[in-house]
């Protein structure tokens, strides 16, 4: 691996590669990418699918809005990376408009199954002889929100009409697509984990397909084009709603027409925190957007840069960040309609400076949650810019591989099982209610530089995302790399923290474990097991990112992670 040294001069980073040879290969002397950023100034968009990234660049050379070239691309996606997305999932978005110079935050998660008690949801899982909510199955579902999602985000900055979006997806289903290498991959990891389930889900998804077969779906198509002729009633009121409640009954479930029916996204106002200059937005919980924002307030008092990218002293205080966080996210992240979340004391740069006391030069074994005063999972990232300015940060899943395993007949994709991710001890923030929204891993980034847009990004993947965000950022502000180097160069993470599904007094009792790409040198190995860190170098799952950097001449920077099979596209 291609060695860095960071020197100091009136430029914001002068960059000295040890090899000469590199001048040849990578002219521009990016020691981490891949791959070049691709710049353009009418358009940018960038998917996890080159065939979805194109479909966005269609609608944006077709005179549509960011967020128009983001619906399409999102419904591209839930057919062609099914086990990550798809309309039987969840939906948040960070959009920047341009005409208002503002930013508007979406939530739209849907809620568990208003007539399921906690009391009969207890009793349900303990008759499956479990203390916790099944990964698989008819209990871990709540109300698919993407749709309702679709149609907000539509509705307040949208262009052109919703038959043009979906159109390109529909023709897809009907005619067919070839698979593409990492979402192979990941699909038959998937199907192996779940096993048989009820419903269409390996009639429909083969355990045999292969890498360059073309997959069609002619059930989605038809979903589609409900949704297409009836809007948002396509989804959640039509012959769609009726496949899904009487499935979901069969099968022992509590899911029913009017959760359907009653179920609403939410506009919210973004959270920020400012970062050496930079302001960085989240969404609120449900999500554990917050964490990026607490691990940069904790980071923002060392001096990132002078540690050196991937050194051993690096990656220390940003495992020992995490670590702290991830126990605020465990006790305190939930569903502030139904819990009184303490968000600004929690973000407060006072609360940040205590935490950081707790950081030494050793791996903490044991921590719990602070206490501020009140007063495995897939998914797919689109972001997307237009001619006139407007950004969109949008993230959609059905959480786990497939999520739920169940696909009802004739629908085409499978429903979410975001419900799993409820407590079961009545004295958490995140305990399951009926008509309550669990806890939620995914989180569109955005953030500006002097009250203008600088970056809409996000780095899917479960618990991993709070990390890999914080990480990306820090590669560009702290070690100015570019937008495409950051997402590219070597990442971490940390695995062991306490769950939002564990016990309300539960704690991380043994250090967890730091996962590491196997280009990390073997000095910082040797660094990180000596300050008492347990060490594993892994080559799988860092998640997946794509982003947008908006530079001060108004030309868009595009990203796209070279781990998974995506694109970044502009004109």
């Amino acid at each position: 691996m291609l060695m860095r040294q960071f020197v100091h001069s009136l430029t914001p980073l002068v960059l000295a590669v040890t090899s000469v040879s590199a001048n040849v290969d990578r002219p521009s002397m990016d020691a981490y990418s891949g791959r070049s950023a691709v710049l353009a100034t009418n358009g940018m968009v960038a998917t996890s699918h080159p065939l979805a990234s194109q479909i966005g660049l269609d609608i944006l050379k077709q005179g549509g809005s960011a967020v128009d070239a983001a619906l399409a691309a999102n419904a591209a996606l839930g057919l062609m990376e099914p086990y990550a997305c798809g309309v039987g999932g969840d939906l948040f978005a960070i959009v920047w408009d341009a005409e208002t110079q503002q930013l508007y935050g979406l939530n739209a998660s849907g809620r568990s199954p208003g007539q399921l008690s906690f009391d009969q949801m207890k009793a349900e899982v303990h008759k499956l002889g479990d203390s916790v909510i099944p990964e698989y199955g008819v209990l871990s579902l709540s109300v698919p929100g993407a749709v309702d999602g679709w149609f907000a985000l539509h509705k307040r900055f949208g262009r052109l009409p919703m038959t043009t979006l979906l159109q390109p997806g529909i023709q897809y289903a009907e005619q067919g697509f070839p698979l593409t290498q990492v979402i192979m991959a990941e699909w038959h990891k998937a199907l192996n984990s779940i096993g048989t389930q009820p419903g269409d889900l390996n009639r429909l998804f083969k355990p045999d397909a292969e890498v360059g077969d073309v997959f069609t779906n002619p059930d989605l198509a038809n979903t589609y084009k409900l949704i297409a002729k009836h809007g948002r009633d396509g989804f959640y009121k039509s012959e769609n709603a009726k496949r899904i409640t009487d499935f979901v009954r069969e099968q022992g479930g509590y899911l029913n027409a009017d959760d359907l029916a009653n179920n609403h996204a939410e506009w919210v106002k973004p959270l920020s925190v400012n970062y050496r200059g930079y302001e960085v937005y989240q969404l609120p919980p449900n999500s554990q957007g917050v964490a990026t924002l607490q691990m940069l307030n904790i980071l923002e008092g060392y001096d990132i840069k002078s540690m050196g990218f991937g050194s051993a002293e690096l990656l220390h205080v940003l495992t020992e960040t995490k670590k702290l966080v991830f126990e605020d996210l465990a006790k305190y992240y939930a569903d502030t309609d139904f819990a009184e979340l303490p968000i600004q004391q929690l973000l407060s740069k006072e609360y940040a400076n205590q935490r950081r006391q707790l950081i030494s030069d050793k791996a903490q074994q044991r921590i719990a949650s602070g206490n501020p005063a009140l007063g495995k999972g897939d998914t797919t990232y689109i972001t997307v810019a237009d001619k006139a300015g407007n950004m969109v940060s949008l993230i959609q899943s059905t959480y786990y591989e497939f999520g739920s395993g169940l696909v009802a007949p004739g629908t085409g994709y499978t429903l979410q099982n975001r419900g799993r991710l409820f407590s079961l001890d009545p004295k958490h923030n995140n305990v399951y209610a009926p008509g309550k929204r669990p806890f939620h891993t995914i989180i569109p980034g955005f953030v500006t530089y002097k009250g203008q847009p600088w970056l809409s990004f996000g780095l899917m993947g479960g618990a991993i995302q709070p990390q890999g965000q914080t990480h990306v950022l820090l590669n560009m502000i702290d070690f100015g790399m570019n937008v495409q180097e950051a997402g590219d160069a070597p990442r971490w993470r940390h695995d062991g923290s306490t769950q939002p599904t564990d016990a309300a007094d539960a704690y991380l009792k043994d250090g967890g474990v730091l996962i590491l790409e196997s280009t990390t040198s073997e000095e910082t190995i040797r660094g990180l097991k000596a300050r008492g860190h347990n060490v594993q170098p892994s080559d799988f799952y860092y998640g997946g990112y794509q982003a947008i950097m908006r530079d001060s001449k108004g030309v868009y920077h595009g990203a796209s992670e070279s781990r998974k099979d995506g694109q970044a596209v502009g004109y």
